[in-house]
């Protein structure tokens, strides 16, 4: 039988702790060779819109998935969602469909768990300030996310829309945090010890000469394609750049390809994934004047290890349509 999870499923049975503990093991396994990801291709369906099947395997999970991402620029014209996606998750014993989920939730909370994540290994311990650039959805689960990891006192937000960061303030009010909504993106920059951009952004928003020392940057909303970026190239070369996947970030990552255009960084500094980071914290943050980088394309294995817990949990519980799809 294949379970069918719809958004409101999803919403029901996710837990972000169990989130961000699968996704910290994920990295690992794909550093250690026990899980794949190739970069995806993206396959362009014409006015501008493509959609990109991101595919993974995992030992550990006894399966393989896809997502099929939808990125639909011309969407925001009508008020839809530019990007959407759906999660087919397979199991690796006997290739049948396990499940269909919607990937909406889903991508926002294993995105903000892979901040919280790289955060934990890369940011200063006593890191007691968070920035926002963006208050919508994601920055309400990476506010979450890391509040958990970190002991975040105070939060500064921007956001174009003064109605969005009213939004974002009522979502999170359960925290318990001091929210500060900035005028401008150099101040959450110059005033935060952590700072997660979550725009989707075309030109640089972020300039690297707003970066202080001791700071970590979590670079995360620009959609994934080559000519998108967040942060300028001499912000990615004055960090200590840490990717999700090395093929990933070299095929879909602006931030890093625009850089390396222009001859700030070279693919030889494109070295080290977060799950390195996490086998050998070595090779992460040194010192607390360090400046940490995490470029979060985004990738199917984080999709995959969610849907797995989503999955097994649905069959503990009853919830979902059950499909006999050979019928």
């Amino acid at each position: 039988m294949t379970i069918v999870l719809t958004h409101s499923d999803v919403a029901a049975l996710i837990d972000r702790s169990v989130v961000y503990d699968v996704v910290e093991q994920a990295h690992a396994d794909l550093s250690t060779g026990t899980a794949t990801n190739p970069a995806p291709p993206v396959l362009p369906v014409g006015y501008g819109a493509a959609v990109l099947p991101m595919v993974a395997a995992a030992t550990r999970q006894q399966a393989s998935a896809v997502k099929m991402l939808s990125d639909m620029p011309s969407n925001r014209a009508a008020g839809l969602p530019t990007q959407r996606s759906t999660i087919l998750l397979m199991s690796a014993s006997t290739g049948e469909c396990e499940a269909v989920l919607d990937g909406r939730l889903v991508t926002a909370i294993r995105t903000a768990a892979a901040s919280a994540v790289a955060t934990a290994h890369l940011a200063r311990t006593s890191s007691t300030s968070l920035g926002l650039v963006g208050a919508g959805t994601l920055a309400v689960e990476h506010a979450r996310a890391i509040a958990r990891i970190r002991p975040i006192e105070k939060v500064f937000v921007w956001s174009r829309s003064r109605v969005t960061v009213d939004e974002f303030c009522h979502r999170i009010a359960d925290l318990d945090l001091v929210v500060e909504p900035a005028e401008t993106v150099s101040h959450v920059v110059s005033a935060a010890d952590i700072v997660c951009t979550l725009t989707p952004s075309r030109d640089p928003i972020v300039k690297g000469g707003w970066f202080r020392p001791g700071l970590h940057v979590n670079a995360v909303g620009a959609p994934p394609r080559a000519d998108h970026r967040e942060i300028d190239g001499p912000g990615m070369a004055a960090a200590r750049l840490i990717v999700d996947s090395r093929p990933t970030a070299l095929a879909k990552s602006g931030d890093v390809l625009l850089a390396i255009g222009e001859g700030h960084l070279t693919e030889a500094d494109v070295a080290t994934e977060l799950g390195d980071v996490i086998v050998d914290p070595a090779l992460g943050r040194a010192g607390d004047d360090d400046i940490t980088l995490f470029n979060s394309v985004g990738i199917g294995l984080q999709d995959l290890v969610t849907a797995r817990s989503l999955v097994d949990t649905a069959v503990e519980r009853g919830v979902g349509i059950r499909v006999d799809m050979s019928a």
